[in-house]
Order: structure tokens, then sequence, then C-alpha cells
């Protein structure tokens, strides 16, 4: 069976597909002949569309094994991807610190993704960005200029305009952006140091980084400094550390301190271990500063805890 041998009707917004089957077509899988007939679609999303009802034979839904013969209207209407939803905007709730013509400076909560990716095309910062901020749809990345960890909170920047989102990403490029994050780690760890170490991907679990052995590794330089030491009600220390970035690869603290045996606590990925009030890493991006587009001065911005934060420490300093 050929194109040609298939009337085909076009609509616009949802489109419609309307196939007649030709006088020769033996009988045959429902998903197999439309894996044929609509070749720009896979077939995974295609039986999806079958499942959900969005295909029709002879005017009612049918089931992917179904077999489909001369004659047979099969109607489609084609559905969004996921990929073209992904600048959508979405009414989620942004708890900005501040804002300026030039920037706005944004307080993440840990569990939301920064920008849309595999896995997460919607209900990202950058949707909610769209929604609060309709102008940043014509700003590259909805003028994001870098993350956060979908666990990690804290403070981030956001450009409003594209000579500001130039102006803060040489400013990362050049390591001039001031970036503190605190953080809760398994063990005592005291005084402070720098860990000098490149981060690459993992040879063995793709999802994970690594500093032994590690793909692509790119250099990495992260500053710790002691703050405080407790102990967790079940047992075992904790300290509370001051993490300086001084590059930005992809999970760096959380990587450079697993490294040296003290992973934080609730990362699992690079084993920490999550308590009742840790359920994910614990760290927060407490404060960030750049040099402001307009005045050339600097500005400095802090993000509060979240409950989490202020959980755990009441648990280790209940006084």
């Amino acid at each position: 069976m050929s194109d040609s041998d298939s009337v085909k009707e076009t609509k616009s917004s949802p489109q419609v597909l309307k196939y007649v089957l030709p006088h020769d077509q033996a009988p045959e899988r429902l998903d197999k002949v439309l894996a044929r007939l609509v070749p720009e679609h896979s077939r995974s999303r295609l039986q999806g569309w079958i499942q959900a009802g969005h295909v029709l034979v002879n005017g009612s839904a049918a089931r992917i094994r179904r077999p489909v013969q001369s004659g047979d209207c099969i109607v489609v209407h084609e559905q969004p991807t996921d990929e073209s939803l992904a600048f959508a905007p979405e009414a989620i709730e942004l708890n900005v610190i501040a804002d300026s013509p030039d920037w706005i400076v944004i307080n993440k909560p840990a569990g939301l993704v920064t920008h849309p990716g595999a896995g997460n095309w919607s209900g990202t910062l950058l949707n909610a960005l769209l929604y609060h901020y309709p102008e940043l749809a014509v700003v590259p990345r909805a003028g994001i200029v870098h993350r956060l960890d979908k666990e990690t909170s804290g403070v981030l920047v956001v450009a409003r305009h594209e000579k500001a989102q130039t102006h803060l990403v040489r400013q990362l490029q050049a390591r001039s952006v001031q970036r503190e994050y605190h953080g809760f780690v398994h063990g005592l760890l005291k005084g402070s140091g720098a860990i000098d170490a490149p981060i690459g991907r993992d040879r063995r679990v793709p999802v994970r980084m690594a500093t032994e052995r590690p793909v692509a590794a790119k250099q990495a330089l992260t500053h710790y400094q002691f703050l405080q030491a407790g102990e967790l009600p079940a047992g075992g220390q904790v300290t509370k550390v001051l993490c300086r970035l001084h590059t930005g690869r992809t999970h760096q603290i959380r990587v450079h301190l697993a490294s040296i045996g003290h992973p934080l606590v609730g990362d699992t990925l690079y084993g920490g271990r999550a308590t009742p009030a840790c359920q994910r890493q614990m760290l927060h991006a407490r404060t960030l500063g750049f040099i402001d587009y307009q005045s050339g001065k600097e500005v400095l911005f802090e993000a509060r805890y979240p409950d989490d934060f202020d959980v755990l420490s009441e648990e280790l300093w209940p006084d």
C-alpha cells in the first residue's frame, strides 16, 4: 500500500488525518498500517494515540491489534508532542525575591525542574516564568542563564531580555558570579578546603557524574567551609557546610563532597542516606551575587531556608 492508495484530508489545530484503505489491502494490525501511513510519528506514539481513543476505525475507537482491511476508514486526531508543549505558560507559583527591568531573582523550591527536558516537558520553572512574565517568550530559554538540580532549592537569576542575558552569561563564564550553597553532609567535616577534581559522566551509571575515571571530564573546583556539627536523633554525625562554586559542572557539589567521603544527607544517588526529614539531597543555594546590567554595581541576594532545612536543624540542634 502506498500514500497514493489512500484519501487524506488535513485540518488545522488539531490536525485530523483521514485514510480510506485501498481495495487490495489485506487484513493487518491497525498500528502496523498506521506506521506506514504516518511515518513522521513513531510507532510507540501512534500506539499511544490508539489507546487514548484518538484513532477511529469506521467511526469507532479501536484497539492496537485490531485488524483493518480494504474499505476501512481510519481517522487520526494528531496530538501535540510533549516537546511542542514544553514552552507553554503554566500557572505555577513563583517565590520572587526581587526583580528589575533586567532580571528576576527567584527562590526555587526543591522538586521543581528548571528547564524542560526528557521526562519533564511541563511543570518546570520555565513554564512558570512564561506565565508570570509573558515577555520572556521572546528571550532564549525564557531568560534562564543557569540551573539548579531538581531537588536543590535556592536562589537563581533569570534575565528579562537578551542583552541582560548575555551580560549574565559572560559573568558566569568569567566565574565572577558569587554562588554560595549551604548543605548537610554525613560525618564530621571540620575546617575548610578545596576540592579540585575533574567531573564527567560515570562509566557505569549514566545518570551519575564521577571524579574517578569519568567520561569527558571537565575541570571543577569547589571550596567548602565548616559551619556547624550535630548528631541525628537516630545516630550519626552531620556537618552543616558552606560551599562556594568556582565552576558550574553538573551535580558538582554533590559529586565533590561524596568524593571525599561526605555525601549530602538525603542524596541517595551519591551515597547519602535519607531520613524522615530529608527525602532529597540537603543542598540549598543560599546566596547569589552578580553585576547589575544597568548600574554596573554588584547586587547580592539571599534565599531563605526551605522547611526541611529548618526541621533538620531543629533535630540536630534542639536548643
